[in-house]
């Protein structure tokens, strides 16, 4: 696959548009409703670009053809970071991205998508769905006339790639990292210098040196932004990032215009792509690890219980501070940690232990 062809439209104020209007079956004597979809992601880029191209393709196929969908991919129709703004204002219907690129507009956002220490995939699905995490990103996202709803998530990512070796906390200290997020603030609590950048430019800044080191997804979406060029050390477990969840942000407004069904239709397709996008990142991921040190003489490295600890300390220190913006953050973060601490009690004791003992007896190693 050739990188430049879906990173060329990917940053702000990229070309011309290339506007993707999704084959719907004929529509008979129906009420038709147009609806756009502007993304953070680049075209056709394997993961998170193509999981966003099937959930549009998805929303037209089960409406049969009521909803037409035009999707737009970053810079095609507004850069990466206008996504939210285009919604929020009525220009487009819906977005996809990660919602902690608007933590600038309130931390809240961030929880929405993942922070550092946070919740693993099977734990953020239980806690939207069952611990009063909908609830609360459905308050945040009212204030901005968005509804919001949960279309992917790519698990636990890894902690980055770096062009010198992290042994102690005073390696990170300069450190100029694309990381957003609360784990961006993290890092910059260890001396490093965070920077936020859309996916389709991180390549070109590590390449050039503008960045010392940057953190993705995964093996699998890593693999082709070819980072592996810039940076040979590929650092795990990622503090950041433990399950990322993707969002579809809707104007508020014109989803509720829509009828009972078409909006059941749009949250069907979410939730279907949710659990399709995990499985797919998780099955693609140990194959492309393999493919990075294999094939490519990748490092494969691992945090120190010492750099760990110190990301720890700085993660209570950024959760202190968020709880301090509003009433609204300390609630979300309060409802956050109980959900931590009770799911992975049982996490502990279920799947982390049986897979513990399970690698222990087949003898399955990094």
């Amino acid at each position: 696959m050739n990188r430049r062809s879906f990173l060329k439209n990917a940053g702000v104020g990229a070309g011309a548009a290339a506007v993707t209007t999704l084959a719907t079956p004929a529509v008979h004597a129906q009420k038709v409703t147009d609806m756009v979809i502007v993304s953070t992601w680049s075209r056709d880029f394997p993961g998170l670009g193509t999981s966003a191209q099937r959930l549009a393709a998805r929303i037209g196929e089960l409406s049969e053809g009521r909803l037409n969908v035009q999707y737009f991919a970053a810079g095609e129709r507004v850069g990466a970071f206008d996504s939210f703004d285009e919604v929020a204002s009525g220009n487009a219907q819906a977005y996809t991205a990660t919602d902690y690129y608007w933590k600038g507009k309130h931390p809240a956002w961030a929880y929405f998508t993942s922070v550092p220490f946070g919740l693993t995939y099977p734990e953020m699905d239980a806690w939207m769905k069952f611990g009063g995490g909908q609830e609360l990103w459905d308050e945040l996202a009212d204030d901005y006339g968005l509804q919001n709803f949960a279309c992917g998530n790519t698990g636990v990512q890894m902690g980055g790639w770096f062009n010198k070796k992290v042994e102690t906390v005073d390696d990170l200290k300069g450190l100029k990292m694309r990381i957003p997020g609360l784990g961006g603030d993290v890092m910059a609590k260890l001396g490093a210098s965070p920077v936020s950048l859309p996916g389709g430019q991180i390549y070109e800044n590590l390449v050039s040196g503008a960045i010392d080191a940057t953190e993705w997804v995964g093996p699998w979406n890593d693999y082709f932004l070819k980072l592996y060029e810039a940076a040979k050390y590929y650092y795990y477990p990622g503090m950041h990032e433990p399950a990322t969840q993707v969002a579809m942000g809707l104007n508020k407004s014109w989803f509720s215009s829509l009828s009972v069904g078409e909006q059941q239709i749009i949250k069907a397709a979410c939730m279907e792509e949710n659990a399709l996008q995990t499985a797919e990142t998780n099955r693609n991921n140990g194959i492309y690890l393999d493919k990075l040190i294999n094939e490519h003489g990748v490092s494969l490295q691992k945090f120190s219980e010492e750099v760990y600890d110190a990301f720890g300390e700085a993660s209570e220190e950024v959760f202190a501070e968020t709880m301090e913006h509003s009433d609204l953050a300390k609630r979300t973060h309060e409802s956050f940690a109980k959900a931590r601490s009770e799911l992975g009690r049982w996490m502990l004791l279920a799947d982390t232990g049986y897979t513990e003992q399970r690698n222990r007896v087949l003898g399955i190693t990094v």
